[in-house]
């Protein structure tokens, strides 16, 4: 099923080095990723110099924080460019398993979905696993509001671990979303005005000391650009706007 796929892994890296190193094991653990690209944000640590030290890994440096956006565009550009028919985002501050990634890919690799996510709140263990109360309440409440505006009926869209197949990638325009967090959001929305179906799998929650994360604030400022880009993609679909954002393909086909 996959021996005829070339399944890359993608880690947008920011001063991961305390963690890199058991994320990039478990990644190789699974039997099934071909490479690792690892895109190091101008990171305060030695991530970079760690990376390079792996095996099956290509790095690439940005030599100034660009933001999570950019870092992702990065990933997936350079993922294409080597080939890959499966990408699959995994952050290397390992607060998601990568055991899951067989799963995932099967999901593509199968034809049966081009995207999947790999959901906390599928399950139910988002709270015992470490997720804090406020930012709980606040997934929930725009996991609601997206999927209203959206038209669609995921358990939440705020998952930083996800799977792509090669087809659905090229044909998003990445590079005109933001080079902030709320990519994630610009990226999914983007995936549903073209139609395509998105699965989710449960995923267990781990939140420690090492996990990233950003603070209040950025939550706030994230929060709103989620809600921001639900209702531009409403909008555009009633047609008062025009779906700027949503048409078009960043990446020619090969």
């Amino acid at each position: 099923m996959l021996k005829n796929k070339r399944v890359i892994v993608v880690m947008p890296a920011y001063n991961a080095a305390k963690t890199l190193e058991v994320t990039h094991a478990e990644v190789l653990e699974q039997g099934i990723v071909d490479h690792i690209i690892l895109v190091d944000d101008g990171s305060n640590d030695n991530t970079a110099a760690i990376a390079r030290t792996l095996p099956e890994t290509t790095v690439h440096v940005h030599p100034k924080n660009k933001g999570y956006g950019a870092n992702q565009k990065t990933c997936y550009r350079i993922a294409l460019e080597e080939g890959a028919d499966i990408i699959i985002m995994v952050h290397p501050d390992y607060q998601y398993t990568p055991k899951l990634i067989p799963a995932m890919a099967s999901l593509i690799a199968c034809d049966l979905y081009p995207c999947v996510l790999a959901s906390r709140i599928l399950g139910g263990s988002a709270r015992s696993g470490g997720m804090p109360l406020w930012k709980y309440a606040a997934n929930r409440a725009l996991t609601f509001g997206e999927n209203l505006l959206l038209d669609a009926k995921l358990s939440e869209y705020h998952s930083g671990y996800r799977a792509f197949s090669r087809e659905l990638l090229q044909k998003l325009a990445l590079e005109r979303n933001s080079d902030d967090f709320v990519f994630d959001n610009q990226m999914l929305a983007q995936i549903l005005w073209l139609g395509y179906s998105i699965a989710e799998v449960s995923c267990p929650t781990k939140y420690f000391a090492e996990a990233s994360s950003i603070n209040f604030a950025r939550s706030v400022r994230y929060g709103v650009g989620c809600v921001l880009t639900a209702l531009e993609f409403r909008l555009a679909r009633m047609g008062l706007i025009k779906p700027s954002r949503f048409v078009g393909a960043a990446v020619p086909a090969a």
